[in-house]
């Protein structure tokens, strides 16, 4: 699923004008990505939560060369899946 399609579903669960549905799924992932840029986390019951991890700087290698370089330090998003949410995908309903 991509955001248009969340936004059609969103837009027939609710019976409201796909322009309010896209308003409003906009306004949710563009105030969660905004939490997780302050370093807040997200916990959505029975979906999962969010939280920004911080990696250190550390040393690669540039794949076509060899060549040793420093990575710089870095954050980035990891999702931990819910308990509820990891049963509807082993089990789905038929």
């Amino acid at each position: 699923m991509n955001k248009s399609e969340l936004i059609e579903a969103l837009a027939e669960e609710l019976k409201v004008p796909l322009r309010d549905a896209s308003s409003a799924a906009t306004t949710i992932l563009d105030a969660m990505a905004d939490a997780l840029a302050n370093g807040e986390s997200i916990e959505i019951r029975g979906f999962g939560s969010f939280v920004v991890k911080e990696y250190g700087s550390y040393y690669g290698r540039n794949p076509k060369t060899g060549e040793k370089i420093k990575v710089k330090p870095k954050k980035l998003p990891f999702f931990k899946v819910g308990k509820e949410l990891k049963e509807q995908v082993n089990n789905p309903a038929k």
